[in-house]
């Protein structure tokens, strides 16, 4: 029962994740609904921002009970299953055509996340330090940038308009909507909870470091919503929504959940986990490189599959390392 236990914590957690996510999204997204925001603004804000609270959750977690490895792995994992995975996944169900906007300003924005990133956790190699770790500081900085993003966002929302075609959500009453979004708050804080005690027990039960759980069992696990969300999208033809939900909350990722989980409590930071930031580095340049190789502005089937060989090949090395 010692292992079994924490199995079932990590299941269940990642069940009232996805369900709490859905109903975050439902909820938010109704209101959202209701002043004709642009498809893409809703991708890039309300759709990414309930589909990286499960991130938030289990990261913000794992920060307060000190477990900084499973904090960071999920990030960089999700990061890179974002991209990797889950567009290459949406691009076999549809061929990801984005605005000329995606090419040149949410994909590089996110790159610039990934990139900032580094700068950050290597006071070691930066200032010879001799310990280094995601401080307060740097979450605050995090926070601006995000801030930016915002005002980004909120920016192109004056200047575009939604159609409210192929989003899979509802008009809901006010009361309705605020009560679903209580709700997936609820259950995002209690899966959240489970999914960090779960992933613990199972590192220490196999030997596994923090790091390796967070980049692959947890990292996967909590963006299984941005999977759902952008497959659904891309099967609906509606590949804005794909591709900036998965470009978003990239955003979100580095600039707000390691932001706030950073500012909460200092994230110890080691020198090996220079090659997964590196990877979300590679990740998102040769998603920006796609954008100009077959059709432009695409990013079709067989680069799809590229991305998924790539993120095949990635596993075995994590794995390998340990």
């Amino acid at each position: 029962m010692s292992f079994l236990l924490p199995v079932f914590l990590l299941i269940i957690g990642f069940l009232l994740l996805i369900k709490g996510a859905d109903f975050l999204v439902e909820g938010a997204g109704s209101i959202a609904r209701r002043y004709k925001i642009s498809d893409l603004v809703i991708g890039l804000t309300v759709v990414s921002f309930g589909t990286s609270a499960p991130e938030l959750f289990v990261s913000v977690t794992a920060s307060l009970e000190g477990n900084a490895g499973i904090a960071t792995g999920n990030i960089l994992g999700s990061n890179i299953a974002n991209i990797l995975l889950i567009l290459g996944i949406s691009s076999l169900v549809y061929p990801l055509s984005v605005s000329r906007g995606t090419v040149w300003r949410e994909i590089p924005f996110s790159l610039l996340a990934a990139m900032v990133l580094w700068v950050a956790a290597n006071d070691r190699i930066l200032d010879g330090w001799a310990y280094t770790d995601i401080s307060r500081s740097d979450g605050l900085i995090f926070l601006m940038f995000f801030a930016l993003f915002i005002y980004y966002s909120a920016s192109i929302a004056r200047s575009m308009t939604g159609n409210g075609q192929g989003m899979p959500m509802q008009s809901r009453g006010a009361a309705a909507s605020f009560a679903m979004a209580g709700a997936g708050l609820s259950g995002l804080a209690l899966g959240g909870k489970w999914i960090v005690d779960g992933a613990a027990h199972i590192a220490v039960t196999f030997g596994m470091s923090q790091e390796m759980v967070g980049l692959t069992i947890v990292a996967v696990g909590t963006s299984l919503p941005e999977l759902a969300t952008s497959v659904m999208a891309a099967w609906r033809k509606n590949v804005e929504i794909a591709v900036g939900n998965v470009v978003g909350s990239n955003i979100f990722n580095i600039f707000f959940v390691l932001g706030v989980s950073s500012v909460i409590k200092p994230l110890p930071f080691h020198a090996g986990a220079n090659l997964d930031i590196g990877m979300v580095v590679l990740a998102s340049m040769i998603l920006f490189g796609t954008m100009f190789t077959g059709k432009h502005r695409s990013l079709d089937r067989w680069e799809g599959t590229m991305l998924l060989v790539l993120y095949a090949a990635y596993l075995v090395f994590v794995v390998m390392r340990g």
